[in-house]
């Protein structure tokens, strides 16, 4: 008889006014758009009170706030593991904008100034999902686009830079599995929950 595997479910924060614009958002703690706070609450409908053995967030507001409107704030152990990648001299900045002093610079593989190195990124990625690893059931983490794509590397067994691969959009839900004894995406950026906000 084989035995169920628990599941990560990774859910990106709600739309903030950085995030709108394709700022580096990473330790500066902007709250939700309008617009982000009506994509959480229509993930919370979506969610439906799913029962979750562990529920895991950042501390940053953009995340309790996503956190709390899909439903699960009661539930939510806050977490310094989830942070953001931390930009350095690139927060608030555009890629575009960085690359009229850098040209072909990319985040995945140029030095970060006085922020972090992609290494520690993976370093907190790992901790999480072991963290995660020992929950008795699926496990629900309210976090960020950089971290949790470099988690999802992290998971498949891949070098965190692979993060590069993933995208994810905001108020997105994603799951992470098993195939047997082979750990693998079930599901990726999954949005059709806002199509009543008019997002796709």
């Amino acid at each position: 008889m084989n035995e169920r595997r628990p599941e990560l479910w990774l859910v990106r924060h709600g739309e903030t006014e950085w995030s709108l614009a394709g700022r580096h958002t990473g330790r500066t703690d902007l709250p939700l758009t309008e617009t982000g706070r009506q994509q959480a609450s229509a993930l919370g409908h979506h969610l439906a009170g799913r029962l979750f053995s562990l529920v895991l967030c950042s501390p940053l507001q953009r995340a309790r706030e996503t956190c709390r409107l899909a439903g699960y704030d009661e539930a939510a152990t806050i977490t310094d593991k989830l942070f953001e990648w931390d930009y350095g001299v690139y927060e608030g900045r555009t890629t575009n904008d960085i690359r009229n002093e850098i040209p072909n610079w990319i985040i995945w593989t140029d030095p970060v100034p006085q922020g972090e190195s992609i290494e520690q990124v993976g370093d907190r990625a790992e901790q999480v999902i072991r963290h995660a690893l020992a929950a008795e059931g699926d496990v629900v983490l309210f976090a960020h686009a950089h971290i949790l794509r470099v988690l999802t590397a992290c998971w498949l067994g891949l070098p965190p830079a692979a993060g590069r691969l993933f995208t994810l959009g905001t108020a997105s839900l994603s799951v992470l599995g098993y195939e047997r004894d082979q750990r693998v995406i079930t599901l990726w950026n999954q949005r059709r929950h806002l199509a009543r906000q008019g997002n796709s």
